[in-house]
C-alpha cells in the first residue's frame, strides 16, 4: 500500500511536465474507434486473472509506430483500473519482441514535412514508458527475440523481465544519428561501471545470458519452455508479485556467459568508457587496441567511427546526466533531445543516416 500512495503521488506531481500532462481516463471497455484499422497491430488475450497485449507486426520486427504506442497506452490505463486485472503481460510476436521505432516510417513523415505528426509519435511513446514505469499491477514482459531501441524502453520499466537464449538487446541510435531514448539513458546509466555508455556508443548487443547478468533481465528460460511460462501464467489467479515471482524463476536455468561474452571485458570497458569525452574514449580504446592486440577494441572503434560525431557526444552527456535523474526526468529530457533531433534546427544527421 506504502509502494502504491507513493507511485501516486510521484504520478500526480510529473503531471506538470508540460509535454506529459494529460488527463488520466479510464473505463473497462476503451474505447479505439480512431485507430480501428490498426487494432491488429497489438492484440489482446484474455486470461483468467491477467490481460496480455502482444505486438503483431512480425514482418516488420514489431517495430512501434503512433497507433500502436496510443493502443498500448490506452490498454494499460483500463486495465490499470479494472479490478477483475491482476497482472499484464507483454510480448511480440514473431522472431522479435520490438525492434524499436519504425525508422522508416518516421523518415517518411519527416520528408513529406509532417514533423507534427513526428513530434506526437514521441509525446505518446513517452508517456507510455512514463505509464510503464510507475504501473500499479505486476507487468511481465516476455523479451523472446529482437529487443532494440524503445523495445526496451516499453518493456524494461516494467517489473519483470523474462528474456530465453533467442533474446538480443540492442541500442544502435547513435549510429542512425539519433540517441538512446524512450528512458534509455534512465536504465542504460544504471547498469554496472560504464557498460550503458559503452552499449549505447557502439550499439553492442547483449544476448539473454548477459542481460540476466547485468541485471536487464529479471528471469531467464529457455525458448522451448516459453509456451509452459505461458501457460503457467494464464492459468495464475494470483497477482501477488512475490507468486509470479516464483512461477517465473520454478522454469529458469542456471547460466553463465561464455567466454566469449562482452561482461568479461567489464574492466577494459571501465578504462576505456569512464573519460569525459568522446575524443579521451575513442582515444583510450586506440590505445587498449594497439597494446593488447584486441580485436574487440577495434570493432567498437570501426562502430564509433562510423557513427554520427554529434549524436555520439549528444549520446554520451545524455547517459552521464541520466545517472542522477529520475525515470520522469530522463523523459522529459529525451523528449526535448528527439524533437530536436527531427526537426533539423542542429543536424540532418538522423535523416540523412537513414536514407
Amino acid at each position: 500500500m506504502q509502494r502504491v500512495k507513493a507511485l501516486i503521488k510521484v504520478r500526480h506531481s510529473f503531471q506538470t511536465l508540460r509535454f506529459l500532462s494529460h488527463q488520466r481516463c479510464f473505463s473497462a471497455q476503451p474505447n479505439y474507434a480512431p485507430y480501428n484499422d490498426f487494432q491488429d497491430q497489438v492484440l489482446v488475450e484474455g486470461r483468467a486473472k491477467s490481460r496480455a497485449a502482444i505486438l503483431n507486426r512480425p514482418f516488420a520486427l514489431n517495430s512501434l509506430t503512433t497507433s500502436m504506442a496510443s493502443r498500448l497506452k490506452k490498454l494499460y490505463e483500463s486495465w490499470e483500473e479494472n479490478p477483475d486485472i491482476g497482472f499484464v503481460i507483454m510480448k511480440g510476436n514473431g522472431r522479435a519482441f520490438c525492434s524499436g521505432v519504425d525508422a522508416v516510417a518516421l523518415y517518411h513523415l519527416l520528408n513529406e514535412g509532417k514533423v507534427e505528426d513526428c513530434k506526437r509519435f514521441f509525446e505518446t511513446l513517452y508517456k507510455f514508458v512514463y505509464l510503464q514505469g510507475t504501473y500499479l499491477k505486476p507487468h511481465v514482459a516476455i523479451l523472446d527475440g529482437i529487443t532494440m531501441g524503445c523495445g526496451g524502453g516499453i518493456s524494461l520499466p516494467g517489473m519483470f523481465h523474462l528474456v530465453t537464449d533467442k533474446s538480443v538487446f540492442a541500442h544502435p541510435e547513435a549510429q542512425l544519428g539519433f540517441h538512446p531514448d524512450s528512458g534509455a539513458s534512465f536504465y542504460l546509466s544504471r547498469l554496472p561501471g560504464y557498460l550503458g555508455e559503452c552499449l549505447a556508443l557502439t550499439g553492442e548487443k547483449l544476448n539473454g545470458v548477459e542481460m540476466i547478468a547485468c541485471g536487464l533481465a529479471t528471469h531467464y528460460c529457455l525458448n522451448a519452455r516459453l509456451s509452459w511460462v505461458e501457460e503457467c501464467l494464464g492459468n495464475m489467479m494470483n497477482d501477488d508479485p512475490t507468486v509470479i515471482e516464483s512461477s517465473l524463476a520454478q522454469y529458469g536455468d542456471l547460466v553463465y556467459p561464455d567466454r566469449s561474452s562482452i561482461l568479461h571485458r567489464i574492466e577494459t570497458i571501465d578504462k576505456c568508457f569512464c573519460h569525459d569525452t568522446i575524443e579521451e574514449i575513442i582515444d583510450s580504446l586506440e590505445n587498449e587496441a594497439a597494446g593488447a592486440y584486441d580485436d574487440w577494441c577495434r570493432t567498437v572503434l570501426r562502430k564509433m567511427k562510423e557513427a554520427s560525431p554529434l549524436s555520439l557526444k549528444v549520446t554520451l552527456r545524455s547517459i552521464r546526466e541520466g545517472r542522477f535523474q529520475s525515470l520522469d526526468q530522463c523523459l522529459a529530457r529525451e523528449y526535448r533531445m528527439s524533437l530536436a533531433a527531427i526537426s533539423k534546427q542542429v543536424s540532418n544527421d538522423f535523416s540523412e543516416l537513414l536514407q
